[in-house]
């Protein structure tokens, strides 16, 4: 019923810029929060940044200042401008849309929604 599609990852140089999207498709009615976490090999899946549907922002102290979180609410999408990648960036990158609200018939349901992942790679 509800899909998150994840794209713009790749292999960049130390110092270079990427930008992530990720698109929430179904018959959504409404998200909360959308956000971004990360997962590098043998490590555990932080949290990167998050947005909410009003707009307001927060970022993993690794990222501040480097990364840029933003949603098209109109688009259900969520963009995250990588800036200044540093190899430490490296990882699967998740988007996440919580408490998305979508419509099947004639009914409600809300829930928590993960994308595929998406490869970042920085190198030195």
């Amino acid at each position: 019923q509800v899909q998150l599609v994840e794209s713009g990852g790749g292999l960049v140089q130390a110092g270079g810029s990427l930008r992530l999207s990720c698109a929430a498709s179904g018959s959504i009615f409404s998200i909360n929060a959308m956000g971004w976490s990360r997962q590098a090999p043998g490590k555990q899946r932080e949290a990167v940044a998050r947005i909410t549907s009003g707009g307001s922002t927060n970022y993993a102290d690794s990222v501040k200042g480097r990364f840029t979180i933003s949603r098209d609410n109109a688009k259900n999408t969520v963009y995250l401008q990588m800036n200044s990648l540093k190899p430490e960036d490296t990882a699967v990158y998740y988007c996440n849309a919580g408490g998305l609200t979508y419509n099947s018939g004639s009914k409600y349901y809300t829930g928590d929604y993960w994308g595929q992942g998406t490869q970042v790679t920085v190198s030195s």
